[in-house]
């Protein structure tokens, strides 16, 4: 891949891939070096998680389309080799995140995929894309379990912070883009949007009625979580690449 050509973003927009792929089956060994490898990348890089994390459902039995998919990962890591996290004083010194999902995008079994990425001081300190557990049945109800996902994320954060700090543990606030989801965090009572969702899944409207999380709506086209849950076209995964605080490594140097 030395001689590859560069691209600008890691995966089509919209590409849906399936472990019932027609297509000849590739080196499964191979496959998995380079997912591998692009999992270590992901520790510095939160716009590869997605993308990183999509492919990697196909390691038993990979096909060559998954291949190609894998190879467009690593032209855009060829493209961007410069990129990296600017981690700059900014004197607020405030936890807070976002959280996000896509609805019934695994072609195989019809799960979503959680999105979630927790700013301090104006810089990414925890990021994560991932498959849920179970299936959604409604938008709102895979924004609620990606929003109970990010509140454990938030307190455990939150306890490290206060342990290192020697501080008292503040208020984390999570931005959401799904108005339902947010009303269901907020609503103790039980009732027919929520009463077969899993109970472990209500832990948020715990941490909210304790005051440890605050839930706040945010627009679509300011939810940086997006680029965790999808791939997304190239503008927008520009966009959300730079809210992430990504910048090219040359431009950070003195």
């Amino acid at each position: 891949m030395k001689d590859c050509n560069p691209t600008t973003f890691p995966m089509e927009p919209g590409l849906k891939l399936s472990k019932e792929d027609d297509s000849l089956n590739v080196d499964p060994t191979q496959f998995r070096k380079w997912i591998g490898c692009l999992r270590y990348l992901t520790h510095t890089r939160p716009d590869l998680s997605y993308s990183v994390g999509y492919v990697s459902r196909f390691m038993q039995s990979p096909k060559e389309t998954h291949k190609q998919a894998l190879k467009q990962i690593l032209r855009y890591v060829k493209g961007t080799t410069g990129l990296g996290l600017k981690y700059e004083r900014q004197g607020s010194k405030t936890l807070y995140g976002y959280s996000d999902s896509s609805y019934s995008i695994d072609r195989d079994d019809g799960k979503s995929t959680s999105g979630l990425v927790f700013f301090y001081d104006g810089a990414p300190v925890a990021w994560n894309s991932q498959k849920q557990a179970t299936v959604a049945l409604s938008s709102c109800e895979a924004e609620f379990m990606a929003a109970t996902s990010a509140a454990c994320q938030a307190i455990w954060l939150q306890r490290l912070l206060a342990e290192i700090l020697g501080e008292k543990e503040e208020k984390v606030t999570i931005k959401v883009d799904n108005q339902s989801a947010l009303a269901l965090t907020r609503n103790p009572v039980f009732h027919g949007r929520s009463k077969h969702i899993d109970t472990r899944y209500h832990f948020i409207r715990e941490c909210v009625e304790e005051g440890r999380i605050k839930v706040e709506n945010v627009s679509g086209t300011e939810q940086i979580a997006d680029i965790l849950t999808k791939a997304l076209p190239r503008l927008k995964h520009e966009e959300m690449k730079n809210q992430l605080g990504l910048k090219e490594i040359t431009s950070l140097r003195g």
